[in-house]
């Protein structure tokens, strides 16, 4: 069954575009103008992806983040005029995967697009497991000795990849790119947020970390917490 896209976009005209592309793009694709709307239809329908705008008519993009995350775990895309490194945070923190300013490349959109379906359809056989840290993937969910620890979708991949491959160390780019396909290195801070987020969820002292480590200069690495 093709993927099911949901598009929250108060401009209608722009929404459009967007639906029109994804369907050329063998998706299927609701829309909805208004924050209430897409909380409704992505606890009603599930869909694999929401395509989330900032600026819309009560509830805002942040507020209808932050509402979904209580109740799912759909990947969230969002889309921003704002350019603001403390709205991007925000966004983030509010659990957002990814972003994308406006004006874009309705071509850019769909490669996130396509980039962000694939990652969340990966799915090893059994839970990936780097010490005490278990990632059932297909489960879509983390424990740390035996304890459940809610991840938002972008900590959820960032920390798959790195369960993936224990010890090897990643940069911020080979991140992005595991998790988003794509090169933009003004990202390079949404990496970071997640792994502080991360390691507040995970580690015994986040201000110590034994599991998630930063290779100074490179990037960051998962390991056993045995060194």
């Amino acid at each position: 069954m093709n993927a099911h896209v949901v598009v929250a976009e108060d401009d209608v005209r722009q929404a459009e575009v967007v639906r029109r592309y994804l369907r050329a793009a063998g998706y299927r694709a609701s829309v909805v103008h208004d924050g209430r709307s897409a909380i409704e239809l992505v606890l009603r329908s599930r869909p694999e992806l929401l395509v989330l705008d900032v600026m819309m008519p009560g509830p805002d993009g942040i507020e209808v983040c932050r509402a979904l995350r209580r109740e799912s775990n759909v990947p969230v895309l969002m889309l921003t005029a704002r350019r603001d490194e403390d709205d991007l945070i925000l966004g983030l923190e509010a659990g957002a995967d990814d972003y994308l300013m406006k004006p874009y490349n309705p071509r850019e959109l769909m490669a996130r697009i396509r980039t962000m379906l694939r990652r969340n359809a990966w799915a090893p056989d059994g839970p990936l497991r780097v010490g005490e840290v278990a990632v059932d993937v297909p489960g879509h969910h983390v424990t740390v000795g035996g304890r459940r620890v809610d991840c938002t979708p972008g900590e959820f991949e960032i920390l798959a990849a790195m369960a993936a491959a224990p010890d090897r160390v990643f940069t911020r780019a080979q991140l992005l790119e595991k998790t988003r396909g794509f090169e933009v290195s003004a990202t390079d801070r949404t990496v970071d947020m997640h792994v502080v987020k991360l390691r507040r969820k995970i580690e015994p002292d986040p201000r110590r970390p034994s599991y998630l480590l930063t290779v100074y200069g490179i990037g960051y690495k998962l390991t056993d917490g045995s060194l």
